[in-house]
Formats: structure tokens, C-alpha cells, sequence
């Protein structure tokens, strides 16, 4: 099996664009003067607290039937409106503290490629530890 050898320099194409975002964001917090709450620490607990909303929504689902929650216009809604306030608080944390989330997914693909070859990887949720 063939591992993957993309070149992931910052030349490439970013993979993720959320300065616009970000700037959205942080409008949306100086016009709200909520600047002085959104420490780092205020930020990971929110953004862990959306994580916990968006895991209560398939807390007591099948397996199967959190493979068809969207497809529920209730249900649908809710992931939605949970993932946008995780992706939300993941942007503002990051624009807070100055990282490049682009630069961090290359590096962490990168690192997670090495760890978790193709050929040893392929078809297990074993650790890497473990491969």
C-alpha cells in the first residue's frame, strides 16, 4: 500500500481558512464588550461545554441511528446549531491565542501520518502505540 506523500508546505492550498471568521468573531465580541471574558481558560471551558451539548444529542443513540441523526429535521438542527458553536469557540480560542489552525492541522497530519502508516494502520483503531 502506497503512503501518502502530498506535500503539505504552506505554498499548498490552505486546508483550513477561518481568518475571515476569526474577524467576524472578534467584531461580534468588541461590539458585545466581551473581549475581557474570552480569556483562553473562559474559551476551552466553552468550547468543552458545546462538546458536551453536541455528545448529549447522541448520548442514548444506536449506533445506527447516530449514522441517520441528520437526516431527522429536529435532530438536524440541533447537530447544526451545536457543531457551528463548537467551530464558533475552536476559531475565537485559536484567534485569541495567535494560532495559525492551517499551519497546526498540516503539522498535526503530518505527525499523525508518521504515527499511523498506511501499511501498520489501515483497518484498526489501534493506537499507535499499539500498531
Amino acid at each position: 500500500m502506497e503512503e501518502d506523500t502530498r506535500d503539505n508546505s504552506s505554498e499548498a492550498s490552505p486546508l483550513v481558512q477561518v481568518r475571515e471568521l476569526a474577524g467576524v468573531l472578534s467584531a461580534f465580541a468588541e461590539e458585545r464588550d466581551w473581549k475581557q471574558y474570552h480569556s483562553p481558560k473562559n474559551l476551552v471551558m466553552a468550547l468543552s461545554g458545546e462538546v458536551g451539548e453536541l455528545s448529549e444529542i447522541f448520548q442514548w443513540m444506536t449506533e445506527d441511528a447516530s449514522k441517520g441523526a441528520s437526516r431527522d429535521p429536529a435532530c438536524a438542527q440541533a447537530i447544526q446549531d451545536e457543531l457551528a458553536d463548537v467551530l464558533i469557540y475552536l476559531v475565537r480560542l485559536s484567534d485569541v491565542l495567535d494560532v495559525d489552525l492551517n499551519a497546526a492541522v498540516l503539522h498535526k497530519l503530518k505527525t499523525n501520518a508518521s504515527k499511523y502508516p498506511v501499511s501498520k494502520a489501515r483497518g484498526t483503531s489501534k493506537k499507535y502505540t499499539d500498531i
